[in-house]
């Protein structure tokens, strides 16, 4: 099961899906509110989190989860609610939560306003706004092959605006407390350069314990499966094989 990052869409994992296929039976989705998948029902019960861990769970059954940044989050949620359907779970550059409740209010209020912008601007806004995110500080050094940006184009303003508000890094309820619940075998992949996250990836592995290992892919940052595919498959082959 592969779980796309915000503003991506299931086409964005196209190169890794390429070279997985032929030893993995992959199931690729598009995330709530991204490509073709709408947002849940506002008043269905759950937070964002709780539903976009369902409706993964629903898509992929009993299977391994390998999931990156916002998609990295939404497995996670699922392992800790249905630890009988993860079998294996890779997360790449995910964050489990922000500790500090003070950032995590700030981090909200700067999710809203991208949101609000989004609305405001409507769907011919979200050109730029994937300029604007795309220029950030973790994706910045991207090729253009590495962005994919027209896999991007696909999202609608509404759809990421309603992702940033339910699922946003900032709403996320923090799992650090909970991360040693998780009895599956998980890969925690980072990128070398990405000074931010790779810290974030060695907290994650000791919160979880003695089944956490992590991979540090050289010469990658934050997007490292996007940056150096080949060795992130080779990577991810070699951990879920040994559940062969």
């Amino acid at each position: 099961m592969l779980v796309h990052g915000f503003t991506q869409t299931g086409a964005s994992w196209a190169r890794v899906a390429s070279e997985l296929e032929a030893e993995f039976e992959l199931v690729i989705v598009d995330l709530p509110g991204h490509g073709r998948s709408p947002m849940p029902d506002p008043g269905s019960p759950g937070s964002g989190f709780m539903q976009a861990a369902s409706a993964l769970g629903q898509a992929g059954g009993k299977a391994s989860y390998v999931g990156y940044s916002l998609g990295g989050r939404c497995c996670l949620h699922l392992a800790l609610q249905e630890q009988r359907l993860v079998e294996r779970l890779v997360i790449i550059g995910a964050h489990p939560g922000i500790f500090d409740e003070t950032f995590r209010r700030a981090r909200v209020a700067e999710d809203d306003e991208r949101a609000a912008e989004l609305e405001r601007g409507g769907d011919a806004f979200v050109p730029e706004f994937l300029d604007h995110w795309l220029e950030g500080p973790l994706f910045a050094h991207l090729t253009a092959e590495q962005a994919d940006r027209p896999s991007r184009l696909a999202n609608s303003a509404a759809g990421l605006a309603a992702s940033l508000r339910t699922v946003g890094t900032g709403s996320q309820t923090p799992l650090w407390e909970r991360l040693g619940e998780l009895e599956m075998p998980v890969l925690v992949v980072t990128g070398a350069l990405d000074d931010k996250f790779r810290p974030i990836a060695e907290r994650t592995v000791g919160a979880i314990g003695p089944n956490a290992r992590l991979a540090v892919v050289a010469g990658a940052g934050h997007a490292a499966c996007f940056e150096r595919p080949g060795v992130f498959v080779e990577i991810v082959s070699e951990f879920l094989g040994h559940g062969a």
